[in-house]
């Protein structure tokens, strides 16, 4: 049995002690937060104590963490935990700035101890369904994927100051998801960007629309495709075009149900939001942490993975300053 302690208590926090409760593999035994009451209500929802974080991280009889604060703090928590001796599954981005989080990542490989990044989407069964089969060498060799990945409505602004950007918290997601799909990292990344959505993003140093392409050194292309408002909901589309077919992961629907009537064909409408969407794959995620750690396998999604993706966000970002693509191998040195 895994005891866990949960760092952080905000909106994604619950779905994380939603998923530490109900894997038979692990128990969560602790919630910490710098709001002591958010804190004390969740771990109260879930029969654990509220505890401070260094209670939590000098327990010896709790195992593993999962880091939910604000990005700002985790390279910092993982290599505390890691020095602390438990394994870690953190929340993305591994930091705001590559430089920092490549300290993390020596820090905490010095140390031993496994540490996940929570790019959730590996674990969705469509993206899965679809990574499998293009594995299996069904559509032939791949040439071409197109990502969409559409929010329903932007952030509020306090939090778009603080986030890091559309291409550090948006599209970190789907830097990773490419270099999931392609089995391998880009040579360079061309980014546009612009904040038609709303000025004030904008006016806060961001975009809210944006279309990548990622160049690969055997002549491979990937493009995502961001906006921070879908008016319709949460619109996630994988495409994989191969030499011999192709595939698609399409959005999850409110329901199945459609209507066909002389006036047109109507359905519904893609899911709302991302704890809608992605229930299930969270709960994959944390599962595939569990196995990997009592059982000492490798893990499915690493560290050294939210670096890369996180180098090729600081790539996105230069070029879409600079209008010319950037090659990521200048970005890593």
């Amino acid at each position: 049995m895994l005891n866990v302690g949960l760092l952080g208590a905000g909106r994604i926090a619950g779905v994380h002690a939603t998923a530490i409760s109900t894997n038979p593999g692990s128990r969560l035994a602790a919630v910490s937060d710098i709001n002591q009451a958010t804190a004390e209500k969740i771990a109260a929802q879930y029969g654990a104590e509220a505890r401070s974080t260094d209670a939590i991280l000098n327990d010896p009889a709790i195992n593993a963490v999962l880091i939910a604060t604000s990005t700002d703090t985790h390279s910092d928590l993982i290599e505390r935990a890691t020095a602390a001796g438990k394994a870690v599954l953190c929340e993305k981005p591994v930091d705001l700035s590559l430089a920092r989080a490549q300290a993390c990542q020596k820090v905490a490989a010095a140390t031993g101890k496994p540490v996940m990044i929570g790019f959730n989407r590996r674990f969705d069964p469509n993206f899965a369904a679809l990574k499998a089969a293009a594995d299996r060498g069904e559509i032939g060799k791949t040439e071409l994927l197109s990502i969409t990945s559409f929010d329903p409505a932007p952030p509020p602004i306090a939090y778009i100051k603080v986030s890091g950007g559309l291409f550090r918290d948006m599209m970190i997601h789907d830097f990773d998801m490419a270099n999931f799909i392609m089995g391998a990292a880009p040579v360079s990344v061309s980014a546009v960007g612009t904040s038609i959505v709303d000025p004030e993003i904008g006016a806060a140093g961001d975009v809210d629309t944006a279309v990548v392409t990622l160049a690969y050194g055997d002549g491979r292309i990937a493009v995502i495709k961001n906006s921070r408002r879908a008016v319709y909901g949460y619109d996630q589309r994988l495409e994989l075009l191969g030499s011999e077919g192709l595939l698609q992961a399409q959005n999850m629907l409110e329901n199945t149900l459609v209507k066909s009537t002389t006036s047109g064909v109507i359905g519904a409408k893609p899911t709302y939001f991302f704890l809608e969407r992605y229930m299930p794959a969270y709960a994959a995620e944390w599962a595939a942490f569990v196995t990997a750690v009592n059982t000492g396998s490798a893990l499915p999604v690493t560290l050294d993975d939210g670096v890369a993706a996180l180098a090729m966000a600081e790539a996105a970002s230069q070029s879409a300053k600079t209008g010319s693509p950037v090659k990521l191998a200048e970005v890593l040195r």
